[in-house]
């Protein structure tokens, strides 16, 4: 089989087409939630503490003015800064996608769940009853109709 055959069935088929849309929606929840946890989840966080997270650091060597912004404290000569705050900022980012990624499988199980559910109840169910006047209809014509075929 050539190579361009083998690279049009791997195209064609679903699972490279999920692929794409999962990275493509994936790089856009990363860019919304990035910008959620920047611009109003570290703020009411900082708030409630009374700390800039975004200019959190800790000078390792040196000496750096107070309150200095984390850009400016890192072009200090003989500083070394370690600034703590952007790595708080990265890992709530990780944990909040990672929760509303469980809530969309949760999510997606429930529903596959139910229609299970669904399904078996469908198939468990009884084949219902006729009444009992067609069932005595249904006899009187098989005995008519063998009747006739004997006669």
């Amino acid at each position: 089989m050539s190579l361009f055959k083998e690279f049009k069935e791997f195209i064609g088929s679903g699972s490279a087409m999920d692929l794409a849309v999962g990275v493509i929606i994936g790089s856009a929840m990363t860019t919304i939630l990035k910008s959620f946890v920047d611009e109003m989840v570290v703020p009411l966080t900082g708030l409630l503490g009374k700390v800039d997270f975004a200019n959190s650091y800790l000078v390792l060597k040196g000496t750096v003015a107070e309150g200095l912004p984390l850009a400016e404290a890192r072009k200090v000569a003989g500083a070394v800064v370690l600034g703590y705050g952007q790595f708080f900022t990265v890992a709530l980012n990780t944990l909040i996608l990672a929760f509303v990624v469980f809530l969309c499988v949760r999510t997606i199980n429930q529903i596959k769940k139910a229609q299970e559910e669904e399904k078996k109840a469908e198939e468990a169910a009884p084949t219902p009853v006729p009444p009992r006047q067609e069932v005595l209809l249904a006899e009187i014509r098989d005995l008519l109709a063998a009747k006739k075929e004997s006669a």
